[in-house]
């Protein structure tokens, strides 16, 4: 009978380290973290890497890898099999799913999306310019800028965006239904970001029937408190007020205090709109017929 390996030895303790983590998912550095430490309990060689520790388990333990395919591709492992949205939030512990993920997990659409947004916000950086209507005008004019980072996993197309540093306003810890505990916007976040990137979320029609669906249960106090932190240079709050008058639910008091913010400049409900109508209450250009 040849001889175990050290591998083979110190088999039953690598299992228990990794299971004293609390995770169930992995990337390389972690897993050459967890080794690095214990190598010596271990008692491996010296020459015994990393890689080898990933080829014994993924042999003679289940461990599997699970490749996301962005421009730079990610690698994490997890002992067993392991669900969608732990793979994704493993990304980034520090990331956030967000737009149409966010609304699809506080129940404000009915599609089945089969893209997935998670947010990794930037470090923070100074605020934007001066704001003048042909600013506006010009930017909204343009394409929205959209995401190249985008990977397909499962079945699903996955963005991961970069978005602006809010301290992680408005995070919080969700379950989804298939019993992953993960980080998402609350509802008032989500209904700005939706705001902000209809083209993350569905578009227009999909952002007011999110509104409506959230009418009951939102708080404006809320949503107003997260725009001063926030801080944009858009007049965004017009387009909330619009959204929120349009559910039909929202007191008169509630619509004034988005209407306590400057509306000093006609604004736009999404970019590149070809035919519009205007709504003089918040100086709003929606699309015709909207």
């Amino acid at each position: 009978m040849a001889p175990r390996s050290r591998l083979s030895i110190a088999k039953a303790d690598i299992l228990d380290a990794l299971e004293q983590t609390d995770q169930t998912v992995f990337s390389r550095a972690e897993l050459d973290g967890l080794f690095s430490e214990n190598r010596d309990f271990w008692r491996l060689a010296k020459r015994t890497s990393v890689i080898q520790l990933i080829q014994f388990l993924e042999k003679s333990a289940g461990l599997k890898s699970h490749v996301l395919k962005f421009p730079q591709s990610l690698t994490r492992y997890s002992l067993g099999e392991a669900k969608t949205f732990e793979i994704i939030q493993s990304i980034n512990q520090n990331g956030y799913f967000s737009h149409y993920t966010a609304m699809g997990l506080h129940g404000l659409t009915e599609q089945l999306s089969k893209s997935i947004y998670f947010n990794i916000e930037q470090r923070l950086r100074p605020g934007g310019g001066e704001l003048s209507q042909a600013g506006i005008n010009r930017a909204f004019a343009s394409k929205c800028r959209n995401t190249n980072n985008v990977a397909t996993f499962r079945g699903y197309t996955v963005y991961s965006l970069n978005g602006g540093n809010t301290d992680q306003l408005g995070v919080v810890t969700r379950t989804t239904v298939d019993k992953v505990e993960v980080r998402t916007t609350n509802l008032e976040r989500t209904l700005i970001d939706i705001v902000v990137r209809p083209i993350y979320s569905g578009g227009v029609s999909e952002v007011a029937k999110a509104f409506s669906e959230a009418s009951s249960r939102v708080s404006v106090n809320r949503i107003c408190a997260y725009l001063r932190k926030i801080g944009y240079t858009y007049p965004f709050h017009q387009s909330i007020g619009f959204y929120l008058e349009r559910t039909g639910k929202c007191s008169k008091s509630q619509l004034e205090q988005l209407e306590q913010f400057p509306i000093a400049h006609d604004f736009m409900l999404d970019y590149q709109m070809s035919d519009t109508e205007y709504v003089k209450r918040w100086r709003l250009l929606v699309p015709k017929g909207f």
